[in-house]
């Protein structure tokens, strides 16, 4: 059976995705999602979704260092909320504080610098949010 995930990077203008097998539980990037609307977004995630036919979505939840929620927090919820309600496919959230951090360390450290590092930094956020859960996951049976 196919396990595949796509995690999410949710943000206002770019949307980083990231996939995964169950079975190898090693993420990877796939692609950033932009567009001049919610329409085209959607257009652009239903493109990646019918291509890789995922059985699960991730979404990376931005909280504040101590964890408290704010608008950006709010919005990546209704994103999800957006995703199960268009796709039927079930969506799990993850803490991502620190993600976007920890993708521009990766980057850094593979000499990724410039317009190179801007593009590549939302899909490696959603790695890291994807990698994440699949590292606390339940394992399947």
């Amino acid at each position: 059976m196919n396990d595949y995930l796509l995690g999410f990077d949710f943000g206002e203008v770019r949307i980083g995705v990231a996939g995964a097998s169950r079975e190898t539980g090693i993420a990877t990037p796939l692609a950033t999602v932009t567009g001049a609307s919610n329409d085209l977004k959607f257009a652009a995630i239903a493109r990646l979704i019918e291509e890789w036919r995922p059985t699960r979505l991730v979404v990376g939840l931005p909280c504040h260092l101590d964890g408290t929620e704010h608008q950006l927090t709010r919005l990546a919820r209704k994103f999800g909320q957006r995703l199960h309600g268009r796709f039927g496919l079930p969506v799990e959230y993850v803490d991502e504080r620190l993600s976007s951090a920890e993708a521009g360390q990766l980057l850094g450290e593979a000499g990724t610098y410039g317009s190179r590092r801007r593009a590549a930094l939302d899909q490696v956020a959603a790695m890291r949010i994807l990698q994440c859960w699949l590292d606390t996951a339940p394992p399947t049976r």
